[in-house]
């Protein structure tokens, strides 16, 4: 296998590959081919997300992996199934969009993860982590149904099998006795002694045909015998394959475990999976893979590696904001207040980098607490610790905490606990794309007893607003965006803000622009240009009803600006008091529209929104020309 060094500067010559047009083109190539073909994926893998950008390291780790899986499965009559997506990029380049992946997380290029509009070989859409192995359930038990001998695969990594719904999956299919395969990608681990010669002996073992067959043959026997009888050499088979083998537990689950097998060995693979194929039942497949293999940087650096920016090949004409980025107020705040307040603890389901918990992590090693993915764990979590007097504070990214709603209603807002949600990535986040959307917190939360919520609309109101949650006595919120903020100066105290209480930006004539977080900025300029009244309302509940109730007295019509859904967002909470209080004011409501939003960079995204500037002012235009004419 070829080592490189640095990124291509050119694109690679790749004869082999550029002949692959579909996985049927892989099964008429040799063992020889196909290794030259691993190499020549590989580089072109590191020269196209160079060019787009883009999560890296975990495809690089799965180049091997890849290529047996769709030269051993009739692929796409085979279902094959990737979790999360960050691995599936060779997936694409093997299944008709080699040419497009330089395109990837562009406007109009390929989506960052595997979707069903996209190809046919997508056969599920992804994009959260930890589904593949229950839809890959429910499409064995549906092949079932119609009488289809179909296989079906799913590819999980074992941060995605941290998560309850893979185990509620994997539970699940021992029961059924479906014909699925479970691939777990195991990259956070190296072959070492403990699993060397006698595993790979009896990995050899029992991925052969002579001892699948025997295995069959003698459960055929052993159907025959008593109960007792059965029991005990089921057993003995489980405690022999638990001595050289992590997978007793699987076994016990219902399901045959094979492995660990060197995932960047493909002739092994290859005979592995052609083994497997055919048996029916549950099949764990267990593979050991490095990310970011064959390329050295990101062998040495993993995690910085996960994902990388797109090469900037032209001079940036477009301003650039010269404030910090939201989540690096969020770091340091809670390295602050932990400072002041012991009692202070930090939980994040696996989003320490992105979160920017990382130098909090260091400093509080005892305080802070990485669940891996398991948001539902991670907000009960804080309800525990809430219970006894500690201050947890959630970092969780909002189209994360989408997975915990039950956990943040029952567990923690029912009970009125003391917990701070910190939630990133709010509203659009580009590239990204609607998986990773932040589009529904504010509905969500708004509806829910006890909760306080609040939208910052800069830097420095974040912090402030951070303050305001932690010293509330209950559940509290403070959504902010992905990326940099406008630019305001952010102090080191660690006070609160008036709870309920908004703020006049500029006093202006009949019309009362009332901004919600992000949406601050940009409606700024279009109450200059309407000479409107502009108020940063800062919390979404409890609403500013006092001054709410002045505009409506001295004004002719309410616009609400949010970077949430209009249907049950901040707007709508506007609109339902006024109703309430029988104020009937014309009121328009401006938000995300009711439809997910492909990616592309976020100023793109919010200029189709219409929630940029000019976006905004066309969309009161239009609205004042309905009203009638006074």
């Amino acid at each position: 296998m070829k080592v490189f060094t640095d990124f291509p500067s050119s694109r690679p010559v790749t004869p082999l590959l550029d002949q692959i047009d579909q996985p049927a083109d892989l099964r008429s190539l040799s063992s020889q081919e196909l290794l030259i073909l691993a190499d020549e994926l590989r580089a072109y893998l590191l020269y196209s997300v160079n060019q787009s950008g883009g999560h890296f390291g975990a495809g690089l780790g799965v180049v091997e992996l890849t290529l047996a899986l769709h030269h051993t499965l009739n692929t796409p009559e085979d279902r094959l199934l990737w979790d999360v997506g960050h691995q599936a990029y060779p997936h694409k380049i093997l299944t008709g969009r080699r040419d497009q992946l330089p395109t990837i997380r562009q406007e109009g290029g390929l989506a960052a993860f595997p979707t069903r509009e996209e190809s046919h070989y997508d056969t599920f859409g992804v994009g959260h982590s930890s589904t593949s192995i229950s839809a890959a359930l429910g499409m064995a038990l549906a092949a079932r149904r119609a009488g289809k001998r179909r296989r079906v695969a799913a590819v999980i990594g074992d941060g995605a099998l941290t998560a309850g719904m893979a185990f509620e999956a994997l539970n699940h299919a021992g029961h059924e006795d479906a014909d699925l395969m479970v691939i777990l990608n195991d990259n956070d681990m190296s072959i070492s002694e403990n699993v060397g010669g006698l595993s790979r002996y009896f990995t050899n073992l029992i991925a052969s045909r002579t001892y699948t067959s025997l295995r069959e043959e003698s459960k055929k026997v052993l159907m025959h015998l008593p109960e007792p009888a059965r029991q005990l050499a089921r057993r003995a088979e489980e405690h022999v394959k638990g001595m050289v083998t992590p997978g007793t537990l699987f076994e016990e689950l219902g399901f045959n475990y094979i492995g660990p097998v060197d995932g960047h060995d493909l002739p092994k693979l290859m005979q592995v999976l052609d083994t497997i194929k055919d048996l029916s039942g549950p099949q764990f497949l267990h593979v050991i893979t490095r990310k970011g293999r064959g390329f050295a940087p990101a062998e040495a650096a993993p995690i910085k590696y996960h994902a990388i920016s797109k090469l900037e090949t032209t001079p940036k004409t477009a301003p650039v904001s010269n404030g910090v980025k939201y989540s690096n107020v969020f770091g340091q705040w809670i390295c602050d207040m932990a400072e002041q307040d012991e009692r202070l603890m930090g939980i994040t389901p696996a989003m320490r980098e992105g979160s920017d918990l990382v130098r909090f992590s260091e400093r509080f090693p005892e305080r802070y607490f990485d669940v891996a993915i398991a948001e539902q764990h991670a907000v009960t979590l804080a309800a525990g610790m809430a219970c006894e007097g500690a201050k947890p504070v959630v970092a969780i990214y909002s189209t994360f905490l989408q997975r915990a709603y039950d956990q943040l209603i029952h567990d923690v807002a029912l009970q009125g606990l003391d917990v701070l949600f910190a939630i990133d990535r709010a509203g659009l986040v580009g590239e990204d794309g609607p998986t990773h959307a932040g589009s529904f917190d504010l509905s969500f939360l708004r509806c829910i007893p006890n909760m306080l919520i609040m939208a910052p609309k800069d830097e420095n109101e974040t912090r402030q607003m951070l303050s305001t949650g932690y010293l509330h006595d209950g559940p509290a919120a403070v959504r902010y965006p992905r990326g940099n903020g406008p630019g305001s100066t952010v102090t080191d105290t660690l006070t609160g803000l008036p709870i309920g209480r908004s703020e006049t930006l500029r006093k202006g004539k009949k019309i009362a622009l009332l901004a919600f977080g992000s949406m601050v900025t940009p409606a700024a300029i279009v109450a200059e240009s309407l000479d409107a009244t502009l108020v940063n309302m800062r919390f979404i509940k409890p609403l500013d009803t006092e001054r709410l109730a002045e505009l409506a007295v001295s004004h002719d019509c309410f616009i609400t600006v949010e970077e949430n859904a209009i249907a049950g967002g901040a707007g709508a909470g506007v609109t339902e008091w006024l109703q309430q209080e029988g104020l009937l004011i014309p009121t328009l409501n401006i938000g995300l529209p009711d439809q997910f939003l492909e990616h592309a960079s976020a100023s793109r995204q919010l200029a189709a929104a219409e929630l940029d500037s000019p976006g905004i002012e066309r969309q009161i235009a239009r609205w004042l020309d309905k009203l009638p004419r006074t």
